[in-house]
């Protein structure tokens, strides 16, 4: 591994308060205007926090959120202040080093409190619901869809705010309407699925298809609407290659599913704590994080050596 790729698990500012831990990221304020979000190396599956952390994971993030917002800001504007260095809020060298490439300075929002979940394809919790009901969040589908089957359009499939360990519940758009009102609950969705669509042919272009992913926006004190947290990174998002997609099954993925499938094979409640990752199956989940970023971004975070068959 590559010696540049010493993973954080948790990041300490002793200048800053924190804020909150999430499952990857750590908030910190810098004043009542100003936040500083640090994404860390960890990694979550089934809501669990593992303790083992993949390299480079929070460098990649963080770099394909920005090349997102970057490209999305003509659709709406997001938190991040862009013209602000980390260098005048840690002066610190030292402090400052491991945060380098990880780090996004952003405005102060007031966060909705839902997840504006957007899916052009028919997997995971939304599989599920389908074939129990025959509809995803309240929105009928036609019958026999397999696994994996690219949706007529995309839809809108909310999802309610988790604390740390719990999960996520899918809602429909009337339970959205409840939580934002109409106007707003309109609004996202409007947004969020234009946002899908210009993503995910931007992304298909370049030989990776977004299944699906979760946007999360915020209010400035004008009701101002912003795109905030991350973007349509392998994190937030289902990402699939394009030439190994076939409807019927569940196709090899860009994100931490190659996780969650390692883990599927053990013995484990799926509880905290978690198990450690062994290193083949990290390495193999950091090579997949890095293709992800050189396919959408042309970047690239970490050295590139990288597995011959990824993913």
């Amino acid at each position: 591994m590559h010696t540049n790729a010493i993973p954080l698990l948790e990041s300490h500012i002793s200048t800053l308060t924190l804020l909150h831990r999430g499952k990857v990221r750590d908030l910190y304020a810098i004043d009542a205007d100003r936040l500083l979000i640090v994404t860390t190396d960890r990694i979550s599956a089934f809501d669990v926090i593992l303790p083992t952390a993949i390299p480079d994971k929070g460098r990649v993030l963080t770099a394909i959120s920005q090349f997102w917002f970057a490209r999305t800001q003509k659709l709406i504007p997001n938190q991040l202040l862009a013209d602000q260095s980390l260098a005048e809020i840690i002066p610190n060298p030292d402090e400052r080093a491991p945060l380098e490439g990880r780090s996004l300075i952003v405005k102060r929002l007031k966060a909705l409190p839902i997840e504006a979940v957007v899916r052009g394809y028919l997997i995971g919790t939304g599989y599920k619901d389908y074939q129990a009901t025959g509809a995803v969040c309240g929105i009928t589908l036609p019958s026999g869809l397999p696994l994996a089957a690219r949706l007529p359009e995309p839809i809108f499939t909310p999802a309610t705010k988790a604390a740390v360990g719990d999960h996520d519940e899918n809602i429909d758009f009337a339970a959205t309407v409840n939580l934002l009102g109409v106007e707003l609950a309109e609004q996202v969705r409007s947004i969020a699925i234009h946002l899908y669509v210009e993503a995910a042919a931007y992304a298909l272009e370049h030989g990776i298809i977004i299944a699906d992913t979760k946007f999360e926006f915020g209010l400035d004190k004008n009701g101002q609407l912003y795109l905030i947290d991350e973007a349509l990174t392998p994190d937030s998002s289902r990402f699939w290659p394009v030439d190994q997609y076939q409807p019927g099954i569940s196709p090899p993925s860009f994100d931490k599913q190659f996780v969650r499938d390692w883990l599927e094979t053990l013995d484990w409640n799926k509880q905290a704590p978690g198990p450690e990752i062994p290193a083949d199956i990290v390495e193999q989940t950091r090579a997949r994080y890095l293709e992800a970023e050189r396919r959408l971004t042309g970047w690239s975070t970490g050295a590139r050596d990288l597995p011959v068959n990824c993913p």
